[in-house]
């Protein structure tokens, strides 16, 4: 294992929670077929795993920075292990399920910006080559999990169970690449007062306000819109359990695939307007589908949705690596994941406004949301890497 370059042994260890982060996006018609649960109790579990992950995510970044990755990355790859045994073992029950969803995103937030601290600071390269295989291995997993569990959901008998097996062995090969992976060289610690005082510095500068809080939530809200939103739009006849697994996994990993765009954009301000523009065309595409019921435009809408999280999720890291000192990265990174896992909170808040607004109605107003927020992207300031 140790041939292994370092980045790509922590790179592993982030595919492989995001796998298991997001595998339950194919499991919502699942869980609605088998155990009768309503769209507003499915689309609530899926969100809720935003719940576990914020909190653990602003406390294990600055923690990471410093007592060490490893040190928090260990405990994080048995915390992923538990929350899909309890999945498993939920069997219809809504509290399980709950607790498992926030197992997840508890190991979630402590590996995600520990972790892409890490893969930057083991990184060797032009500015950005961090962030961008971090968001790689992050999208990654994200995609693949539910692609697998759709196939075996859809055509495998107990689809509430083997379908998180794959990700239990997953991590069997997983934690032994990345359990001995190298801690990054540490950088001379200095006050506490003035680490504090440079990261409000780059919190309150205009290209993170402008340039990332604005943009971060759009990261997972056009990502879980176009999997979790989206298909109930139309009436899929066809394995709609596949169907919608692999919706998540053309979204996630089309995100993948967009982000060497993003490497020869270059200008964080470009490449998360890029990835906002994209994403108004596929919610417009979207009113197409919600007119017409065709089922086809799903996957244009997938493309479209997965080029704009590859393209804002890679810029705003970008950005966040640009403005943090050394050892205040783990903390930017957490702060950052932060505002884009807010975006988890879409499909539910989709399906309670459908309840006062037709599907073109909400849409439109998603398109609106973009249309006010890309002028404060374009005015938001250069950032020069430190």
């Amino acid at each position: 294992m140790s041939r292994l370059p370092a980045w790509l042994r922590v790179a592993a260890a982030m595919f492989a929670v995001g796998w298991g982060a997001n595998q339950f996006a194919a499991m919502l018609l699942v869980y609605r077929a088998e155990d009768g649960f309503s769209t507003e109790a499915v689309t609530a579990l899926f969100g809720a795993y935003a719940l576990g992950l914020i909190p653990a995510l602003l406390i294990v970044g600055p923690v990471s920075d410093r007592i060490g990755r490893r040190a928090v990355m260990r405990p994080v790859l048995v915390l992923s292990v538990i929350a899909t045994l309890v999945l498993v073992l939920a069997q219809g029950s809504l509290v399980l399920l709950l607790i498992g969803r926030l197992l997840a995103g508890v190991a979630s937030g402590a590996a995600f910006a520990p972790g892409t601290a890490w893969v930057k600071e083991m990184s060797v390269g032009a500015s950005g080559t961090g962030a961008r295989r971090a968001t790689l291995a992050l999208s990654a997993g994200f995609g693949s999990g539910p692609l697998v569990a759709g196939v075996v959901a859809q055509w495998l008998p107990a689809p509430t169970v083997l379908p998180y097996v794959p990700h239990l062995a997953l991590m069997m090969v997983v934690a032994a690449i990345a359990w001995g992976a190298p801690e990054p060289p540490t950088v001379a610690g200095r006050r506490t007062s003035r680490r504090s005082v440079e990261v409000w510095q780059a919190l309150r500068s205009r290209p993170f306000v402008l340039g990332v809080a604005l943009t971060a939530p759009w990261v997972f809200g056009a990502a879980s819109t176009s999997f979790a939103t989206l298909p109930t739009f139309v009436q899929i006849d066809v394995a709609p359990i596949a169907v919608t697994g692999s919706l998540a996994g053309l979204t996630l990993w089309t995100g993948v695939a967009i982000q060497p765009l993003g490497r020869r954009l270059g200008n964080p301000r470009v490449i998360v307007t890029a990835g906002l523009a994209a994403s108004a065309v596929g919610l417009l595409v979207g009113v197409a589908l919600a007119r017409t019921g065709a089922a086809w435009l799903l996957v244009p809408t997938a493309v479209l949705l997965g080029i704009g999280y590859g393209l804002v999720l890679v810029g705003g890291l970008t950005t966040v690596e640009r403005l943090a000192h050394p050892d205040d990265l783990g903390t930017l990174n957490a702060i950052f994941y932060s505002l884009t896992y807010l975006g988890f909170a879409a499909p539910l808040l989709s399906t309670l406004t459908l309840k006062a607004l037709s599907p073109t109605e909400l849409m439109l107003v998603g398109v609106g949301v973009i249309a006010v927020t890309v002028p404060g992207v374009l005015v938001s300031g250069r950032v020069r890497g430190r």
